[in-house]
């Protein structure tokens, strides 16, 4: 207990602070019940493991996780993958994915992967959650009307289709007794909001079916046998080398999938709270738990953001009213569990859809549709394929198609423009005089912003090429706006470098970062290109260019920006007065 209360995230906790856990904790227990139940149901697995699932994995969550408030158990997130491994492989073979996904989360724990996963575009969040709500309510369809003989099939397209080939089996009884929940789900929070509606839907449907229409509704206990009253007994998957290359990939999707929203729930209960949460070692916490619990015969588990909130909402304080939710769940399994077996599909399937539209996110959805960005086709694409395909793919590929669409927009934003100073502007750099015409043979100013790298490189150096057919003698670079080179950047420069100095031309950079100095240092392009010609202000390095032209032909240039040159001022001209040059 001593060390358990050392935990940061019992700093000031108190004797009076039990009290409010364990109200907290007892009021999201019994949110978190019938979510359990319809969440393994949904997964394509007995009702009671995903009691298992939220008893275990919300203790350890709560014990070892980086958050305060953070509730654990089985997600809607994880529905179209558990299922699809266990319409593929069987339930076993879900365990052995849910154990290698536990290890993987504790291995991106330790490894601090815990802030790079913040970085997922929304586009690409938005798009898979909604795909997966999608999937959630159209699988409860089936329960709802109370079909017969509706398999379950692994493509979605093949599932509306055995739905309609099925629907003249409509049971009127499971439909009423759908309707009836899906009313308490919708009335309730608007006229008694401290109520339990979840429970509340799932009792209240179940009394009725029982008391006035018995044995004309599927049930928990005619559909799976009813619930046991205990745990069951710890037992190691059997895992070989050909099971773990087998449900690698969907072990890592769960991997992430927990991660993301494990990570998106400690967020939102920082923003409800105040608090911060420690990113790593919720990834940690999730990862034993997700290893521990399917050796109890849990599902895949994380962070729930609606049990969270409600926990916040409850009066939480500390990790305790976690703990004390998953004791009050195996109190219920231990006293309760034969009740459970009456309990209809139909009750369960309201409550399901209700969670699909809550999580749909669709005012988001829109909002990036309209956009017609880029991130509009990945997120129309990432939701597509979740739908249609599966979501291990859409993730690569909305995560690949960001990608890209990050590099186009960071490449378009390097812009190569010629300049010359602009008396009319206080002797800033300005590209006006080489558009009415003006310019030097022998002297190019070049601006250059954004960042050189490889989306960037090619459009850089074709531009400069192009710009500076006419060879001039000297070639003024510009960059202090150049947030950064990498190495493509880097190699299209000193082909420039390479070409104009085999011509006899002299290079000279102006206003150079830290990090493209450093990168052109650890290249040799600095040497290349030599010390001498890097100058921390324009102003220095054009009248160093200056020093290096044929002054003659300055001087009777009719269009460079001397002062005895058609009006265009540099002060002092090329007389050896000083010569002050803007760098704006």
């Amino acid at each position: 207990m001593t060390s358990l209360l050392a935990d940061k995230r019992f700093h000031q906790y108190q004797l009076p602070d039990v009290k409010r856990d364990l109200m907290a904790g007892i009021t999201v227990g019994i949110v978190a019940l019938p979510l359990a139940m319809a969440f393994a149901i949904a997964s394509g697995v007995k009702p009671e493991y995903g009691i298992y699932t939220t008893i275990i994995a919300g203790l350890i969550v709560a014990l070892l996780g980086g958050s305060r408030f953070q509730i654990a158990g089985p997600t809607g997130a994880f529905v179209p993958i558990l299922l699809s491994i266990v319409l593929e492989h069987g339930y076993e073979d879900l365990l052995i994915a849910g154990f290698l996904a536990g290890i993987l989360l504790v291995v991106m724990g330790l490894c601090k992967l815990g802030n790079l996963i913040k970085y997922i575009p929304r586009s690409v969040t938005i798009g898979f959650t909604s795909g997966i709500a999608v999937i959630i309510f159209t699988g409860q369809i089936a329960n709802f009307f109370g079909l017969k003989g509706v398999e379950k099939k692994e493509a979605f397209h093949e599932n509306i289709l055995e739905l309609v080939r099925q629907f003249h089996t409509v049971n009127s009884y499971s439909l009423l007794t759908a309707m009836i929940g899906l009313l308490l789900l919708i009335i309730i929070p608007k006229i008694a909001p401290r109520l339990p509606v979840l429970l509340v839907a799932l009792v209240v449907p179940t009394l009725i079916s029982v008391l006035f229409y018995p044995d004309r509704v599927e049930s928990i206990g005619s559909a799976f046998g009813g619930i046991s009253q205990s745990l069951p007994p710890f037992q190691f998957p059997e895992v070989t080398p050909d099971k773990i290359m087998e449900l690698l990939p969907s072990a890592f999707v769960i991997a992430v999938l927990g991660g993301i929203e494990s990570l998106l729930s400690a967020v939102v209960a920082d923003g409800m709270t105040g608090k911060r949460h420690h990113s790593n070692r919720e990834l940690i916490g999730q990862g034993v738990a997700n290893l521990v619990t399917p050796l109890l015969g849990g599902i895949p588990a994380t962070g729930a953001i609606a049990r969270t909130a409600t926990n916040i909402r409850s009066g939480a304080v500390s990790p305790l009213s976690g703990v004390f939710h998953s004791l009050f769940v195996l109190i219920i399994l231990l006293v309760f569990a034969p009740f459970a077996s009456y309990i209809p599909l139909a009750s369960m399937a309201p409550i399901l859809m209700i969670v699909a539209w809550n999580m749909s996110e669709q005012k988001a959805f829109m909002h990036i549709l309209k956009l017609r960005s880029g991130d509009s086709l990945v997120l129309f694409t990432t939701f597509v394929l979740t739908v249609f395909v599966n979501i291990t793919v859409a993730v690569q590929v909305g995560l690949l198609l960001a990608m890209i669409s990050f590099i186009k927009r960071m490449g378009n934003m390097l812009e190569v423009e010629k300049v010359l100073p602009d008396h009319r502007h206080g002797e800033q750099m300005s590209p006006h005089p080489v558009k009415t015409g003006h310019h030097c043979p022998q002297l190019s100013i070049y601006t250059i912003e954004g960042p050189l790298f490889f989306g960037a490189a090619d459009r850089f150096e074709r531009t400069l090429t192009r710009s500076i057919h006419h060879r001039p003698k000297v070639l003024l670079l510009r960059m202090p706006h150049v947030s950064l080179i990498d190495a493509t950047g880097e190699s299209h420069l000193s082909s420039l470098v390479s070409d104009f100095q085999e011509q006899g031309g002299v290079i000279l950079i102006s206003g150079i970062r830290k990090q493209p100095m450093e990168m052109l240092k650890k290249s040799g392009l600095y040497d290349k290109i030599g010390p001498e010609h890097f100058f921390p202000r324009t102003g220095m390095a054009l009248r160093h260019g200056l020093s290096l032209i044929n002054r003659e032909m300055c001087r009777s240039c009719r269009h460079f920006a001397f002062r005895e040159c058609e009006g265009w001022h540099i002060s002092g001209g090329i007389t050896g007065r000083e010569i002050t040059v803007s760098d704006g």
